[in-house]
C-alpha cells in the first residue's frame, strides 16, 4: 500500500503521524511511504532521517494525490479537505461527533476513516490511552500555571505552603485522564477529589492512592456541592466517539470562586462544560463570569516529541494491519479495528456520530459486507 504522512497544520501542533522508525517498519513490510517535507523537523525527526528509513519526501499535494492511506495525528481541518480524494483511507484522531463539517466531508468523499480514539479492545482504548495520560498530567500542570494571578487566576499555589491551605482540585472522571491528573495534583500536594459514575473504578482509585485523595460518586448534587470551594475543576469525562455531556452548566459558574479555573480535557468531543469553546496553545484561556477556562483542543501538542513517541508506539500495529489487508479485511479480522471504523463508503458506521447529527447509522459489519 502507498502510505502518506502529511505535516500537521493546526496551531502549535508539532506532532507527526509517523516517526522514522515507523517508516522503516512500513517499508520492511513492503509498503511505500511518502512524508511531507518538514513534517517532523520541529521535534527532531529530520527529512534525512525519514529518507534513511526508506521514505520519499514530497509536498502536501503530491502526497495526498499518490497515497492510498493518510496517517495523521489530528483530524483534518477545513484547509485540508480539498486534498482528500474518493475512497482514500484516513487513519488519525477524528473526534467527528463534535465536528459536523468534517463528518459531511468524509461521507461525501466516501473516505474510509478509522479513528484512533474508538479502536477498542477488551482492556480499553489502546490508541487513545497514551494521549489521555499526557493530557491528564498536563491538565494539572496547566491549571497550576493559569491559576496564577499573572494570568488572571485567583493567585493560588496548588500545594499551598506551611501554614496556608492547599488548593482544592476537583476531577470529573476517573479514567486515564482523571487518574493521571490526580497523580500530578497529589504529587504537587493539592487537596484532590475525583468523581466517577463507576463504583468499582472509585474503589480502585481509592486503593492505588492509599486513601490519600477523596472519591465521590459523580452526580449532579455532588458536583454542585464541590464547586463553591474548588480552585480547579478538571473535566475528564469520556464517552468514546460520542459528544461529552455538560456536567458544569453556565448557571453553575456563579457558584464558583472568582479566578478559579476550568480545564476541559473533553473539548475534542464537544466539551463537558457548557461554556467551553476550543482554544489553542497560542491563546489558551478565556474568562466567563470570573472563571478562567482552559480548553486547548490539542493539549499533548505542547510536548510534541513525547506525545509522538507515545502515540505512534500504540498506532503502528493497527496501521500495519490496515496497510497489509485493506480496511475491509483488517476490520473484519480484528474486532478492535472494527470499532475504530467511523465512516465507510459514504456510510456512518459509529453510532455516537450518527446520534450527534441525526444521521443514518449503518453497523460496521453491514457496511463492509
Amino acid at each position: 500500500m502507498i502510505i502518506g504522512c502529511p505535516k500537521e497544520v493546526k496551531v502549535q501542533e508539532y506532532r507527526v503521524g509517523l516517526t522514522p522508525a515507523n517508516v522503516q517498519s512500513y517499508v520492511e513490510a513492503g509498503h511505500k511511504v511518502y512524508i511531507e517535507h518538514g513534517a517532523g523537523a520541529e521535534i527532531g525527526f529530520s527529512d534525512e532521517a525519514y529518507q534513511q528509513a526508506g521514505a520519499e519526501m514530497t509536498d502536501k499535494a503530491t502526497l495526498f494525490a499518490k497515497s492510498e492511506m493518510i496517517i495523521k495525528v489530528k483530524e483534518p481541518i477545513e484547509c485540508e479537505y480539498d486534498y482528500f480524494r474518493e475512497n482514500q483511507i484516513l487513519y488519525t484522531y477524528l473526534h467527528i461527533a463534535a465536528d459536523k463539517p468534517l463528518t459531511e466531508m468524509l461521507l461525501k468523499r466516501n473516505i474510509q476513516a478509522i479513528a484512533y480514539e474508538t479502536i477498542k479492545t477488551p482492556t480499553g482504548l489502546p490508541c487513545l490511552a497514551p494521549m489521555s495520560a499526557i493530557a491528564g498530567r498536563l491538565a494539572t500542570l496547566e491549571s497550576a500555571k493559569f491559576i496564577q494571578k499573572t494570568f488572571g487566576g485567583a493567585g493560588v499555589l496548588l500545594s499551598g505552603t506551611a501554614g496556608t491551605p492547599k488548593a482544592k482540585v476537583v476531577i470529573l472522571g476517573g479514567g486515564v485522564v482523571g487518574l493521571n491528573a490526580a497523580q500530578i495534583a497529589m504529587g504537587i500536594g493539592a487537596d484532590v477529589t475525583i468523581l466517577d459514575i463507576n463504583a468499582e473504578r472509585l474503589a480502585y482509585i481509592d486503593q492505588i492512592f492509599g486513601m490519600q485523595i477523596k472519591t465521590l460518586t459523580s452526580s449532579r448534587g455532588n458536583i454542585l456541592s464541590l464547586l463553591p470551594e474548588a480552585d480547579v475543576v478538571i473535566g475528564a469525562v469520556l464517552i468514546p466517539g460520542a459528544k461529552a455531556p455538560h456536567l458544569v452548566r453556565r448557571d453553575d459558574l456563579k457558584l464558583m470562586k472568582k479566578g478559579a479555573i476550568l480545564v476541559d480535557v473533553a473539548i475534542d468531543q464537544g466539551g463537558c462544560f457548557e461554556t467551553s469553546t476550543p482554544t489553542t496553545h497560542n491563546d489558551p484561556i478565556f474568562e466567563i463570569d470570573g472563571v478562567i477556562h482552559y480548553c486547548v483542543a490539542n493539549m499533548p501538542g505542547c510536548v510534541a516529541r513525547t506525545s509522538t513517541l507515545g502515540l505512534t508506539d500504540s498506532t503502528l500495529q493497527y496501521g500495519l494491519k490496515i496497510a497489509a489487508l485493506g480496511v475491509k479485511e483488517a476490520c473484519l479480522s480484528d474486532p478492535a479495528l472494527l470499532q475504530g471504523l467511523n465512516t465507510y463508503n459514504g456510510k456512518c458506521t459509529f453510532k455516537g456520530v450518527s446520534d450527534a447529527f441525526g444521521l443514518t447509522y449503518t453497523d460496521a459489519k453491514t457496511a463492509l459486507a
